[in-house]
């Protein structure tokens, strides 16, 4: 037999079939873990509070001044500038700072709650002790809320417990500093020289319960908020905000969001009145200085007149001066322009040109006025020069009037350029956890956990699960015998000892193993004896029951059966057959204390003989290698047509290997989907060891449900120590 036969790595073509049987084999297992994968998944569902969201709708209008990006560079931008930007001021320090303070956020005051289920306890009446100490967590209904609390910088972060003290209110305060004070709901706590004050606006426990009250830092506070926002823009470069806050309390998220909001756009619109307020205050630092110019021009105007003794203008140097004051005008007006142009367009664009080419026209037409104002006489060209300037420091003054009225006009009605198009409105059901989901997900990890654990154990157990895999080992299978089913009536008819081929002869099992029995008369027929061993690698194979029922069934076939318990260890044959355990039997024979015809005895069924083991000796081996073994067998051989030796198992003790060499045949029982195959290796290998041949094997136990499903059982402990049992 070569080694690749006895490997127990043996390859086996996996198929769909055989898996989804391995599949619904593994059922028990699977439907263990899916419940504790499913009662986790509640577990968690339980002791986590539903999380609401809130959500608001903000518009960001477009700002003067805004950089105009080309079209073609517009579409490859996820998100407007403008946008990106707003979202962060959204998320600053500046406006969730405010928030914080506002609905003092940075206060912390909540039930102590119990190690695991604390949560749902807060949520669930729940069957919890509410003496000794489990009074201290927290139960549904419990609540607490403050009306103040200052703390000092060094108690920030650091908790205060609040025990309940009276059915009225009263509690008692354990400070950070290891010291405590008496209160009452309603009424201010406060101690100077610490600089700590408490005021419990409503407190809502019975007696002993406690809770946690904190002041955190408010840098943590803010973070805790920024969390919770999210700010992303509704379509591309759309200019509308959606912003949304989660919190565990439905109405506090709406506060936080609405809170968030409105301070965004008070701070919107203080920044748009800072513009006009810095605009404002330019021009009327302007103001003054302009209507000095203009006087000092009128001054000068005036005193030269009174000098030339009232020189008025001609109708050719009022001409030049209307000119003269329309181009410096337009001039003004390009120069705005060009300050406006020059942000949006580099001085290349056509649009700048055609300022540029503009400002020069009108440039080289004041030049040409000029020039003809050179030929007016010295008084006209000096009364034109004071009238231009004149008339160019009135109209820069009353400019300067004009826009400031129009700036303090825009401070008075600044709106900004932001507006709250939905108010915050929290979600109908929460938003987390999603139970649907976790359950879900819980199912499925319960049944792929089950799935991958049950076919682990079958991919790691290897035990025989057909005869094709023995005969691939090259040991041929004189049977298969089925699991036995002994009634419960049956049972209690006959015990537990009832042979089956007497109390149940149409029993599945008892007809395989008729089918042994035939298989037998062939199997043996160039034997050197009718003698037959049967073991088995390990304890529980079903071998006595074997040898037991195929030496009934031979002797009811006619033949002349003798069944020797062979193992002189734990054999218990005798109970069977109704033989007391001080009885002698094949040890005592083997000692050579008694004859042979002392030691057998006759049956109720006809045509069998049993020899008992007798009194368990101390050295079983020695007397199974004497020669009186030998001797035994010969002589059994010459009294019965077939003596069957029940010995022990092969991988416990050597005794099968002392009997097998003295009978004519060995057989190994192995049982099905019990009996490893690295075992049935191993027993090969003993034997080869030996010289010994193993002449078959019987597969016992076979389940036929089983085999249908691909089923696998793992209730089996062998045991392979084979000490000996002391008589009972």
């Amino acid at each position: 037999m070569s080694s690749e036969a006895r490997n127990d790595g043996f390859d086996q073509e996996l198929d769909l079939m055989q898996l989804l049987q391995s599949i619904w084999a593994s059922r028990l297992w699977i439907g263990i873990f899916t419940a504790a994968s499913l009662f986790i998944g509640a577990f968690y569902l339980a002791n986590t509070p539903p999380t609401y969201e809130a959500d608001a709708l903000l518009q960001l209008e477009e700002r003067s001044g805004q950089l105009a990006l080309p079209a073609a560079l517009s579409g490859f931008m996820e998100n407007d500038p403008r946008t990106v930007t707003e979202i962060e001021i959204i998320s600053s320090r500046l406006i969730l700072g405010q928030v914080v303070a506002a609905l003092n956020l940075d206060w912390v005051a909540q039930p102590v709650e119990a190690p695991l289920v604390g949560k749902a306890l807060t949520r669930y009446n729940l069957p919890f002790p509410h003496t000794g100490y489990f009074a201290r967590y927290g139960r549904k209904g419990d609540s607490i809320a403050l009306d103040l609390l200052e703390v000092p910088p060094g108690w920030v972060d650091q908790n205060m417990i609040l025990t309940v003290t009276g059915e009225a209110g009263e509690f008692s305060l354990e400070l950070p500093d290891g010291s405590s004070v008496e209160g009452k709901s309603g009424t201010l706590v406060r101690d100077a020289v610490k600089g700590y004050a408490l005021n419990v606006g409503s407190l809502i426990a019975p007696p002993g319960r406690q809770f946690v009250i904190r002041q955190i830092n408010e840098l943590a506070a803010v973070n805790n908020v920024r969390q919770k926002l999210s700010i992303a823009e509704t379509g591309k470069q759309s200019g509308i905000l959606r912003a949304k806050v989660q919190d565990k309390n439905r109405m506090l998220a709406v506060a936080i969001l609405n809170g968030i909001t409105q301070a965004y756009v008070r701070q919107n619109i203080d920044r748009s009145a800072a513009e006009a307020e810095s605009s404002l205050a330019f021009i009327q630092d302007q103001l003054p200085k302009a209507k000095a110019a203009q006087e000092a021009a009128e001054k000068a105007l005036n005193d030269y007149r009174l000098k030339q003794q009232s020189v008025d203008l001609t109708f050719e140097t009022e001409n030049a001066l209307s000119q003269v004051t329309r181009i410096e005008t337009d001039l003004r007006a390009l120069q705005v322009q060009e300050d406006d142009i020059k942000q949006r367009y580099k001085t290349s664009h056509p649009v700048y040109q055609q300022l540029l080419a503009q400002r020069e026209r009108l440039q080289e037409e004041l030049a040409t006025v000029r020039k003809q104002v050179e030929g007016l006489p010295e008084t006209q060209r000096e009364v034109l020069n004071l009238t231009s300037n004149l008339e160019l420091t009135r109209q820069i003054y009353t400019e300067l009037q004009t826009r400031a009225q129009e700036v303090q006009v825009l401070r008075a009605s600044t709106v900004g350029n932001v507006r709250i198009v939905d108010s915050a409105q929290p979600s109908l059901f929460p938003v987390a956890p999603r139970r649907s989901v976790i359950l879900a997900l819980s199912l499925i990890v319960g049944f792929a956990l089950g799935t991958g654990f049950g076919l682990l154990r079958i991919w790691l157990r290897k035990t025989v699960q057909g005869t094709e895999i023995l005969e691939k080992m090259g040991l041929p299978v004189f049977a298969t015998i089925n699991l036995a089913k002994m009634s419960n009536e049956s049972r209690r008819t006959h015990g537990h000892n009832a042979i089956l081929a007497l109390t149940d002869p149409t029993d599945l099992s008892v007809e395989g193993i008729r089918s042994l029995r035939t298989s037998l008369q062939f199997g043996m027929i160039d034997a050197k004896s009718r003698s037959l061993a049967i073991t088995s690698t390990a304890p529980g194979a079903g071998k006595s029951f074997t040898s037991t029922n195929l030496a009934v069934v031979s002797s009811q076939a006619g033949q002349r059966v003798c069944l020797v318990d062979a193992d002189l260890r734990r054999g218990q044959l005798r109970k069977q057959f109704g033989i007391h355990k001080n009885e002698i039997g094949l040890s005592e024979y083997l000692a050579d204390e008694v004859t042979l015809d002392e030691v057998l005895r006759e049956t109720t069924v006809e045509g069998l003989t049993i020899l008992s083991t007798g009194r368990y000796p101390p050295n079983p081996s020695e007397l199974l290698m004497r020669d009186k073994f030998k001797e035994l067998v010969a002589e059994l051989d010459r009294r019965f047509d077939l003596t069957i030796f029940d010995c022990p198992p092969v991988l416990a003790v050597t005794d099968p290997v002392v009997v097998g060499r003295a009978t004519g045949g060995l057989l190994a029982v192995v049982r099905y989907d019990e009996t490893p195959i690295a075992e049935v290796s191993a027993m090969l290998r003993t034997f080869d060891t030996v010289g010994l041949r193993l002449t078959g094997v019987i597969m016992n136990g076979f389940d036929p449900r089983k085999a249908r499903a691909g089923g696998y059982s793992y209730n089996y402990n062998y045991r392979y120590e084979y000490k000996s049992r002391d008589a009972d």
